[in-house]
């Protein structure tokens, strides 16, 4: 049982990794609409999706049957395109530190409503000893957006396009909120099939929703220039088409196929109030990838927000779970 959960805490931690990735995606093409990040994201993973289905999964994801591929589609609109454009919008909105921080809360919010929800299936957290842990996230969470937050105040921006984004960013958590749940019910009542394949199978089933996402954005753009794509924008690939490529199949391959399937595997070993807050090692790497590309040094409450995130943890790794009767 221990090496089941080692094994879920590694996978969980190379999902973090690799969703970190997305974070500054908009920052490093600020040029791009979330739309345009948004399709070309989900059509690099579409593309990667189709070789490895034909090459790794084609016996298993042979043995899904049509609730499956319905469920997968569903899982694939509202946790990666819904998700990932809402989060995008809101980055490039109000800038990175404020998503960065309602993001972030994902660890509790995802903890607070799995742990009831699936008390019976995975056990419960018993509440007094969870709470230590959420409150050490919560405090961590606190610390790391401080700094980046007292700049943004500092700032003299455009009060309405920060409270578009913060609404924005809370429809991203809504999203992956519902999206581990129910990707973790869908791999629990499933124990014996492949995590890999069910990545894969997410993938396939966006290729068909990226490409109809790209007709219709190119459709609006020539309709009412400037409404979804910057007027001047250049069809298809834009001002840097290999930096826009080359980010987008970095992306699709890692943040997408790699980091579903890594958190497709720590789904099935652990209980989902306890995955959902390993997340914070998505938040970790986000500030980790956003501090080298900046090229800044994190200051110190930055480093002891880091030490809070990472203690609780530990701390919610120590809990045993309850189980509850039906």
């Amino acid at each position: 049982m221990m090496g089941g959960m080692l094994l879920g805490l590694l996978f969980a931690l190379a999902a973090g990794l690799m969703w970190g990735l997305v974070f500054v995606a908009p920052v490093m093409l600020p040029g791009y609409a979330p739309a345009l990040l948004t399709v070309g994201r989900y059509l690099a993973f579409g593309l990667i999706a189709l070789p490895l289905a034909l090459a790794l999964d084609r016996r298993a994801l042979r043995e899904l049957r049509p609730a499956d591929w319905w469920e997968a589609a569903r899982l694939s609109l509202v946790g990666n395109f819904l998700y990932y454009l809402c989060l995008s919008a809101a980055i490039q909105r109000a800038g990175a530190p404020l998503p960065t921080m309602i993001i972030g809360t994902l660890p509790v919010v995802i903890a607070v409503c799995a742990n009831h929800r699936n008390r019976v299936r995975d056990g419960q957290l018993p509440w007094p000893k969870l709470a230590p842990s959420l409150a050490l996230i919560a405090a961590g969470l606190g610390l790391v957006n401080r700094d980046e937050l007292a700049q943004l105040q500092a700032q003299a921006g455009d009060a309405r396009r920060y409270a578009e984004g913060a609404l924005l960013a809370l429809a991203a958590v809504a999203c992956w909120t519902w999206y581990p749940i129910r990707n973790a019910d869908w791999l629990r009542a499933h124990a014996d099939r492949s995590p890999r394949a069910w990545a894969t199978a997410q993938g396939l089933v966006t290729l068909p929703m990226a490409l109809i996402g790209a007709v219709l954005l190119g459709g609006v753009h020539l309709a009412a220039p400037g409404t979804l794509i910057p007027a001047g924008y250049a069809l298809p690939l834009g001002e840097s088409p290999w930096a826009y490529v080359g980010l987008m199949a970095a992306i699709g391959l890692c943040s997408s196929w790699l980091g579903t399937l890594c958190w497709n595997e720590a789904s099935q070993r652990l209980p989902t109030s306890l995955s959902g807050q390993l997340i914070v090692f998505e938040t970790l790497a986000a500030l980790a990838y956003a501090f080298t590309w900046n090229q800044r040094v994190p200051p110190p409450a930055t480093l002891a927000g880091v030490a809070l995130l990472v203690a609780g943890v530990v701390w919610a790794l120590r809990i045993k779970p309850v189980k509850h009767a039906v």
